[in-house]
C-alpha cells in the first residue's frame, strides 16, 4: 500500500511540476501579448489547484500509511504552500477590472508554485 501511494504521489508531483510549467508559459506568453485569460487557462489552474489538493491527501495517506518525508517539515511545508497559494491567487486576482493584473497574478503563482513543487520534490 505504502509503495502505491508514493509512487502516485511521485508521479502526481511531476505531473504538477509540468502542469504549473506550461501555465506559466501560457500566461506569460498571454501577458506579453496584452490579451485577456481565456476560459481555457483559468479552468486549467483550477483543475491544477484541485489536483494539487489531491496530491497534499495522497501525501498525508502515504504519511498515514507509515512513510516518511526525507526532510519531514519543509516538505509539507512546501505542500501546504502550494494548496493555499492557487486558490488564494486565484481570488486575489479576481477582486479588480484590470485583465493584465489578473493575468500578471496568475502567471506568476504559477512560476512561484512550480518552484514549490521543484523544492518538494528535492526534499522528499
Amino acid at each position: 500500500m505504502l509503495n502505491t501511494l508514493n509512487f502516485f504521489h511521485t508521479l502526481g508531483a511531476r505531473a504538477l511540476l509540468t502542469f504549473a510549467v506550461v501555465l506559466g508559459l501560457w500566461g506569460t506568453y498571454t501577458y506579453f501579448r496584452n490579451q485577456r485569460l481565456s476560459g481555457g487557462f483559468r479552468s486549467s489552474y483550477l483543475i491544477m489547484a484541485g489536483l494539487t489538493a489531491v496530491q497534499g491527501l495522497l501525501g498525508v495517506a502515504a504519511l498515514i500509511a507509515g512513510g516518511s518525508a526525507r526532510e519531514g517539515l519543509l516538505h509539507m511545508v512546501y505542500g501546504v504552500f502550494a494548496v493555499l497559494a492557487l486558490p488564494g491567487a486565484y481570488l486575489y486576482s479576481r477582486g479588480g477590472n484590470d485583465d493584465r493584473r489578473e493575468t500578471l497574478v496568475l502567471a506568476g503563482a504559477c512560476w512561484i508554485v512550480s518552484i514549490a513543487y521543484l523544492r518538494g520534490i528535492f526534499t522528499g
